[in-house]
């Protein structure tokens, strides 16, 4: 894992949702790197993969078994983060489930389901660090989108909604908290090729015909969104929020 070194990440206190995994792993794995101090949520046991990175860093994330869907439960791992490691001075919304669903087969219990993951959790998770962050003086939020509602993607209504919704709660949340100093960006990847991705969605004809949208013609990995939460997290960007950063190979256009 290759990328540039921010000085000002050195002990930072971090805290990623869905970190054990996927995009999530590779993002707590950078940040471990950086020498952050790291903790995130999950719902499977991470503790093999905390183990590894502190072997290889000596530097032992900080993980909390949980389901962001429960705000208590949420607001009582971001408390236990903060008494490790100090007021929490980023945060990355990284976890969703974009499970696919046609308009049709929806039912309220569903769509209740959807939103918590893929909204509700996103909303109450920075309406609990901010506070902390306010203490701080300063912080960054990561809002995890994606380029599905750019694109008009059918096959999963609810969750392009969703990431739709992210980039106007982050407009909102910049503009409310800009004077204490905090900055909220949305990071919208393409389609990265997760263990997850290969098991359930991919296919060669569907993941040719995507690559074939893309400029540059390479499948996106995990660790390639890595740098942008790093950007994004540090006072590299110190005058950048309310923005919508896109990694996804050159699918989709913005400005």
């Amino acid at each position: 894992m290759t990328t540039a070194q921010y000085s000002d990440l050195l002990d930072a206190s971090v805290y990623i949702t869905g970190g054990g995994s996927g995009i999530g792993a590779a993002i707590t794995e950078g940040f471990v790197a950086q020498g952050a101090r790291v903790a995130f949520i999950g719902r499977s046991d991470a503790s093999a993969f905390c183990a590894e990175l502190e072997e290889k860093y000596g530097n032992r994330p900080f993980f909390i078994q949980g389901d962001i869907t429960d705000t208590a439960a949420l607001k009582i791992s971001m408390t236990q983060a903060a008494d490790a490691h100090g007021p929490i001075t980023t945060l990355i919304n990284n976890a969703a489930n974009d499970k696919r669903h046609t308009t049709g087969e929806v039912t309220p219990e569903f769509w209740d389901c959807m939103i918590e993951v893929n909204l509700k959790a996103y909303f109450f998770a920075c309406q609990i660090v901010l506070p902390q962050m306010r203490q701080a003086g300063f912080g960054s939020i990561i809002n995890f989108s994606s380029i599905s509602y750019m694109m008009g993607n059918a096959g999963y209504p609810i969750y392009t909604a969703c990431n739709s919704a992210i980039n106007g709660l982050s407009r909102s949340l910049a503009r409310e908290y800009g004077p204490n100093k905090i900055r909220v960006n949305a990071l919208a990847p393409g389609w990265v090729l997760t263990q997850k991705q290969k098991d359930l969605w991919v296919t060669e004809e569907g993941l040719a015909a995507h690559i074939a949208r893309q400029c540059l013609k390479e499948t996106l990995e995990p660790e390639d969104i890595l740098g942008g939460c790093l950007f994004l997290a540090s006072q590299s960007s110190k005058m950048m929020t309310g923005q919508a950063l896109v990694i996804d190979g050159g699918v989709v256009t913005t400005g």
